[in-house]
């Protein structure tokens, strides 16, 4: 099985151009008659290169996708640019997919939600970003307007505007919530946390029904449940279209093992599995690919670091929030997996909190396959050969991850939905 769990990559079908660099008293350089000619490659011959989302350029070719890397960027002027670069040395070529593709940021003004709909607008396979909040949110899209990507931006206030900010959307994701703070744990958010995401959810099962749900709001071991539960009573639920973002223990497992032993970044995979707060958290550390060697010293260490990641930002901002900008890139990252998937790429992996049948849990995060229509496949492979270390982790997260789904059932049971 090829894992490309880390790459980001262009649209199916772009169109490249090519505009003159020349200096303002010379006569441009025409390629054609027409300003632009589309070019087609189907998802097996992505631009598969990819070292994080970040903006990029090489010395002929300017891309107008940002997530494009160097390899990426090189891969591209090599098939391309040098037929115009033989004519015309300062010709650039610029490329731009077909964004195709509407997103819904609910709680678009937040911490969390600024930066991820900064990423999503950087998205090319994004045409429309719609940002929801109940306050502030115009002038993130005013501002975020003004980025020169192709995807349109609107914004809608209220929870009046919450049907429309809904019509016709492919990926819905919910940042929306309170943060923690120090001393805080996911779990004193429920009560909060837990309403606004039945409300919202109770909205989105309302007006797109198909759309993937992308669950942030923390306590994502709760609130996951809720959402399935609200989407149960109005009679729309599809366990493949709903997923518990929880990527950034991905992120952080693979920043912390490639920061300890001295690996290229974007060479490192590590699976987590389990859930998404304190010990339900499990780095399977056994399975990093490229394989390395750790001492029981180094995997205890970097185990209980990555369970206490987010309790690390927290405690540093002292008081000024929790982890946002890497939960935004997280975010990015597994909503650019979605799309990518809806688009037809058949080889996209990512771990997630979803229903399962892995474990005697109802919900488990593992490694899923993605496709057009959701979670394909669930990755059982992860979970078997586990070290002794692993094992006793797994066994000992299970009473904790069940409380944590029961309480959240509970409470979606005892609310009921609007009609």
């Amino acid at each position: 099985m090829k894992l490309t769990s880390c790459k980001i990559a262009a649209a199916s079908t772009a169109n490249f151009f090519t505009t003159s660099t020349a200096p303002c008293n010379s006569k441009p350089y025409m390629v054609s008659k027409s300003k632009s000619f589309g070019l087609r490659f189907n998802s097996p011959n992505y631009l598969r290169s990819f070292n994080g989302l970040k903006a990029a350029t090489s010395v002929n070719c300017e891309s107008e996708s940002s997530f494009l890397g160097k390899e990426s960027t090189a891969a591209l002027r090599d098939s391309f640019a040098p037929k115009a670069v033989k004519q015309n040395r300062d010709t650039v070529t610029r490329f731009q997919p077909r964004a195709s593709f509407k997103v819904a940021i609910l709680g678009a003004a937040g911490g969390i939600g600024q930066p991820l709909a900064l990423l999503i607008k950087m998205s090319p396979l994004v045409s429309t970003l719609h940002l929801y909040d109940i306050a502030n949110v115009r002038g993130v899209t005013a501002d975020l307007s003004h980025c020169n990507t192709p995807s349109q931006v609107l914004d809608f206030t209220g929870t009046a505007e919450l049907p429309n900010s809904l019509k016709g959307v492919d990926v819905v994701v919910i940042p929306a919530g309170v943060p923690r703070k120090p001393g805080m744990t996911r779990d004193d958010l429920f009560n909060i946390n837990a309403n606004i995401v039945k409300d919202l959810v109770e909205a989105v099962a309302d007006t797109c029904p198909d759309a993937f749900i992308h669950i942030i709001s923390n306590p994502v071991n709760s609130t996951v449940p809720i959402a399935a539960e609200v989407l149960k009573q109005k009679g729309v639920y599809d366990p493949k279209k709903l997923f518990g973002v929880t990527t950034p223990d991905v992120v952080r497992a693979n920043t912390f093992v490639a920061q300890k032993k001295n690996l290229k970044l974007i060479d490192v995979d590590v699976p987590v599995v389990g859930g998404h707060a304190g010990i339900t958290i499990l780095p399977l550390l056994s399975k990093i690919k490229p394989s390395v060697s750790l001492t029981d010293e180094e995997v205890e260490e970097l185990t209980v670091r990555i369970q206490n990641a987010g309790t690390e930002v927290v405690d540093a901002k002292a008081g000024a929030g929790s982890a946002t900008l890497s939960m935004a890139y997280a975010a990015a990252r597994f909503m650019e997996s979605s799309l990518r998937a809806l688009d037809g790429d058949s080889d996209v992996y990512e771990c997630s909190y979803v229903q399962s049948e892995l474990t005697e849990l109802p919900f488990f995060a593992s490694r899923v396959k993605l496709g057009k229509n959701g979670v394909e496949a669930l990755i059982p492979s992860d979970l078997q050969g586990l070290t002794e270390y692993e094992a006793k982790a797994l066994e000992a997260l299970k009473s904790e991850l069940k409380a944590s789904i029961e309480k959240g059932v509970a409470f979606a049971n005892k609310q009921p939905v609007t009609a």
